[in-house]
This record gives structure tokens, C-alpha cells and sequence, in this order.
């Protein structure tokens, strides 16, 4: 099954590890957010400019994430892809 959208990070297109929130309200994955944030004073979305390159852990997503994960784990019988 594909990962909802929400897991998946708007820079990298791929499975977020360890997503993080920037101040546009949107979750990155976190070495993703900061490589831009050297070139970048904007949102990766929409373009605006930040208030703030502050980054918060989003725990929340991440467990949300893991939790998809193991169930993807289990529907191929143990076998992670990601070996």
C-alpha cells in the first residue's frame, strides 16, 4: 500500500525518518528542511517567507510513520524492504 501523503516529505518524495515542523505548519524530513534552509529563507510549499528557520520534532507523525511501517512489515510477513 502506498504511504499516505502526510508521511511523506514535500522536498524528498520519499518515507519521512524524522520529520520535523517548520513555522509554515508543514512537516519535513529534517536533514531535508535544513540542506534548503541554506539557501532558503522560504517555505518549500508555498514559497512564502518564514518567520523563522525554527524546526520542531513532530513526534506525533513520527510514531504515525513507524507504526504504518511495521503494518507494511507484517502484510509481507516480516520482510522490510529496507534491508
Amino acid at each position: 500500500a502506498e504511504p499516505f501523503d502526510a508521511f511523506v516529505c514535500p522536498i524528498t518524495q520519499e518515507l519521512m525518518e524524522a520529520p520535523v515542523m517548520a513555522a509554515d505548519g508543514m512537516s519535513y524530513e529534517h536533514w531535508a528542511i535544513l540542506r534548503w534552509f541554506k539557501d532558503n529563507d522560504t517555505s518549500p510549499r508555498t514559497g512564502a517567507v518564514l518567520s523563522s528557520k525554527h524546526l520542531i520534532p513532530n513526534h506525533q507523525l513520527r510514531s504515525a510513520i513507524e507504526e504504518w511501517r511495521e503494518a507494511q512489515d507484517a502484510r509481507r510477513g516480516g520482510k522490510s524492504p529496507r534491508a
